[in-house]
């Protein structure tokens, strides 16, 4: 059973335009949540600009300072368990992640990646399609497992692909429906309508007023 509001912490290492959007869904009172944490690995990343502004507390680090991947981890996962957190969001996070992190959150840490998974993962996804011909790509958030990018998928939403298209023009629009996607599969957790069962998610209804 979640609580209300749930709290969140975001892990981002770069603009933070998907933390935006998702901050901005919860001040608009469409998800019953709160951002309790921002965590980021490159302390002069826009995202750090963002959470400041917002009020958000953060936990900033540089990984060469530690010895090691697990090191950092269990620096981060202390922070997130006093902060009380329910529901990690990796949302432009460029690390890949252990054990140390994944399990004590396994089913509670979602990420979001800018394709159709199973197709393009990994980095350079948007590229990757271009250079494919694909004629639909798009946006998918996804439970985060110990693979990269193979978690079971939770939502996915379509972005077509259209002629004379850029890495530029097609990431902008692929952005644009990741701040849709993200705020809506956040408040479906939120709201304890998603079921994990092995690599089956589904998602209940929204029970009306």
């Amino acid at each position: 059973m979640v609580s209300s509001p749930l709290r969140i912490a975001v892990f981002a290492s770069g603009s933070g335009s998907n933390f935006q959007a998702l901050a901005e869904a919860i001040a608009g009172g469409g998800i019953p949540a709160e951002l309790a944490l921002l965590v980021c690995d490159r302390p002069e990343a826009k995202v750090v600009r963002r959470a400041e502004a917002l009020g958000v507390p953060t936990l900033l680090f540089r990984p060469k300072e530690y010895a090691s991947r697990e090191a950092y981890e269990r620096e981060i996962v202390a922070r997130l368990e006093a902060e009380g957190v329910e529901l990690v969001v990796l949302a432009g996070y460029m690390r890949l992640i252990t054990g140390i992190l994944l399990n004590p959150f396994y089913g509670r840490m979602i990420n979001i990646h800018p394709s159709l998974l199973p197709a393009f993962p990994g980095i350079g996804a948007v590229r990757q399609a271009l250079e494919y011909g694909v004629k639909l790509t798009g946006a998918t958030v996804h439970f985060v497992d110990g693979g990269m990018d193979t978690g079971p998928i939770i939502a996915q939403q379509a972005v077509e692909v259209l002629d004379g298209d850029t890495e530029e023009t097609l990431a902008e629009r692929i952005h644009a429906a990741e701040h849709e996607l993200l705020p809506r599969v956040v408040r479906w957790m939120a709201e304890g309508r998603v079921k994990l069962d092995g690599r089956k998610v589904t998602v209940a209804k929204e029970v009306g007023p």
